[in-house]
């Protein structure tokens, strides 16, 4: 709990900032106690989003809620999707999965089995540069967490804005 205060005290303190998704990611796996279970981070190099700092912890949470929850769970793999005009990183386990009722419940403070607060910072981290967060997953297949970038959120190597 005193480490949650001290982590949710930092969210908006820093200004948005262009972030390198696949970076975050590595440096999330790095700090997280993976045990057995492996990271696969297919987000391409050199895509950005605009985001609070504290996104990093974002993706911490998600792998390590992962790790323990995932009961059968090998393997972690963020990706990106392009839907609708926006980019969604993927973040997706073949572990036990979240049961239907469970989907929105899980980003409400006191939930959960440990502090209940991951998944709630998580959320508040994102929605500072109206990025959201969803859970998409099969119970029985595993977690599939949705992070939709809205336009002009996300960039890429390729992109001219860049230049």
């Amino acid at each position: 709990m005193i480490q949650f205060t001290k982590d949710y005290e930092q969210v908006g303190v820093n200004a948005p900032a262009w972030l390198e998704c696949r970076t975050l990611v590595d440096t999330a796996a790095k700090e997280a106690p993976l045990g057995q279970i492996m990271v696969k981070n297919d987000l391409p190099a050199g895509t950005e989003v605009f985001a609070d700092p504290m996104i990093l912890k974002g993706f911490y949470n998600l792998i390590d809620n992962a790790v323990r929850y995932g009961k059968k769970i090998t393997m972690v793999r963020f990706f990106l999707e392009e839907r609708d005009g926006n980019h969604v990183v993927v973040c997706a386990d073949d572990g036990a999965g979240v049961i239907p009722e469970d989907k929105e419940r899980i980003f409400e403070r006191g939930v959960g089995k440990n502090t209940g607060l991951g998944l709630t910072i998580s959320r508040d981290i994102l929605v500072i540069t109206g990025i959201t967060i969803r859970e998409t997953g099969e119970p029985g297949t595993g977690a599939r967490f949705e992070i939709t970038v809205p336009e002009g959120a996300f960039r890429s190597a390729g992109d001219p804005a860049l230049s």
